[in-house]
């Protein structure tokens, strides 16, 4: 695949016919679940400019590493949108051996007098998940829907 030249990024984003597409990066396979996720949070709004005022914890099991990287995704949509939180912050770690994640995320209400809006994702698209491992560089690819 030829991706290593690119390891000093942590994300971009690519072109996708009505939804985003994000590739992200990671020396390590936590390192790339966590800038994912800056990726996912940086389309909702500039986390450069969030502090972390509430912390969760999130436990996940996964059947394979596509489905544990998509309940990942998932789990952080489902607390931006029940908690109208946008999350800065993401610590993860995972047992290969169990397909376990754990791990810790924060951010603050979102508050539209101080924060940007950028744009609303709905949903991660399961079908487009691709994960790859190259030369000491962990590359996720995945759609979401805006």
């Amino acid at each position: 695949m030829g991706f290593n030249k690119l390891s000093h990024k942590k994300y971009e984003y690519l072109e996708h016919t009505a939804d985003v597409g994000i590739r992200a990066y990671g020396k390590t396979l936590n390192e790339a679940f966590e800038n994912s996720a800056i990726a996912l949070f940086n389309l909702i709004s500039n986390i450069e400019k969030i502090n972390v005022i509430k912390k969760f914890s999130i436990d996940i099991l996964g059947f394979d590493l596509e489905n544990l990287f998509y309940k990942w995704i998932e789990s952080l949509l489902i607390i931006h949108d029940s908690y109208n939180v946008i999350l800065s912050r993401f610590n993860v770690n995972i047992d290969m051996n169990t397909l376990n994640l754990s791990g810790t995320v924060g951010g603050e209400t979102f508050n539209r007098d101080t924060h940007e809006k950028r744009v609303v994702v709905k949903a991660i698209t399961y079908h487009e998940i691709k994960i790859v491992e190259e030369e000491g560089l962990v590359m996720i690819e995945f759609v979401v829907d805006i």
